[in-house]
């Protein structure tokens, strides 16, 4: 039996094209015409999701696209007006944000929560780190702003396994992605909300700020995301989700590529080949995360954007 006061939360990562380029080293740079992808093709489809469903999601940006894309800012300045929260995922999405300068992390910070601001008409109040790799000096820059909460801790044992092994394979292979591992620290930390430790983000302790992680499944640890979802079989589907909506909260993590079509979308075909989701059928996809969603209203969860959490907690 689940619990009435099971709270779930659905958040949208919306990394663009380029960010999934510098992943995989491809040369160059995206083409122009992909560009705004994620924003104008795979956004209004998120929008119809959670408005068939009754979820009002978060939706992590990066500050830059709203200075590059009209369109897109106005589709989430839309989005904000209905209800769904608009959070801080940096200004520019640099993979190595906990090891710049200060001045450069704080620049980040500051100039994506700008633009939300302006976007929005309201400052956001919570972050998540570019690759889920944060650091005691971004949690500081984050209280310092008086942020609620952060999200980017996923303490999942084989999602880290998994990325240590392709970035390993890469390098040998003479191609240095522009993600980064990330400190092993992350496969220890709370799965569940807690006030992180000053000088270790990964630790209890008391700063004023609520670390809300990214769900993974009692035990094993193994990834509750929109890219394990769509992968998997209905089956092993079903019982992720089951094991997440048990908890007291779920904090359900999607990306914008999730809902992209690699055809109609214009994805080029030197990411789709090193990106296994992009070769899944969008109708696939759809069908994935609405039975997703489906299954858990039916338990009788609670869905709030992130920016509602941390009072319960």
């Amino acid at each position: 039996m689940i619990s009435q006061d099971t709270i779930v939360s659905v958040s949208v990562d919306l990394d663009g094209v380029d960010c999934y380029w510098r992943i995989h080293a491809l040369s160059g740079a995206p083409p122009e015409e992909s560009r705004h992808a994620i924003l104008r093709c795979c956004l209004p489809r998120f929008a119809d999701l959670f408005g068939r469903a009754g979820v009002k999601a978060t939706f992590f940006v990066v500050g830059n696209d709203l200075v590059e894309d009209a369109d897109g800012r106005r589709l989430l300045a839309d989005l904000a007006r209905d209800g769904h929260e608009l959070a801080n995922h940096s200004f520019t999405h640099p993979y190595e944000l906990a090891r710049l300068p200060a001045t450069q992390m704080a620049d980040e910070i500051d100039r994506a929560h700008d633009a939300l601001a302006s976007c929005s008409g309201r400052a956001p109040v919570g972050f998540r780190a570019p690759g889920y790799e944060i650091s005691a000096q971004v949690s500081d820059l984050l209280c310092a702003r008086s942020y609620l909460y952060d999200s980017s801790t996923f303490p999942s044992v084989p999602y880290y396994a998994a990325k240590a092994t392709i970035i390993a394979a890469m390098r040998v292979s003479g191609r240095a992605s522009g993600s980064h591992l990330g400190s092993p620290r992350v496969l220890t930390a709370p799965t569940v909300p807690y006030h992180p430790a000053a000088g270790d983000p990964y630790r209890r302790g008391d700063l004023p700020i609520l670390e809300l992680p990214i769900a993974v499944t009692p035990g094993l640890r193994l990834p509750v995301i929109g890219t394990s979802l769509i992968a998997a079989p209905e089956w092993i589907r079903k019982r992720l989700v089951a094991a997440s909506v048990r908890r007291r909260f779920f904090n359900l993590e999607l990306h914008g590529i999730d809902l992209a079509d690699a055809v109609t979308d214009g994805i080029p075909s030197a990411l789709v080949a090193r990106q296994p989701d992009l070769r899944r059928s969008l109708a696939h996809k759809l069908q994935a995360l609405e039975s997703t969603l489906a299954e858990i209203r039916a338990t009788g969860a609670t869905f709030r954007t992130l920016e509602q959490v941390p009072p319960a907690f």
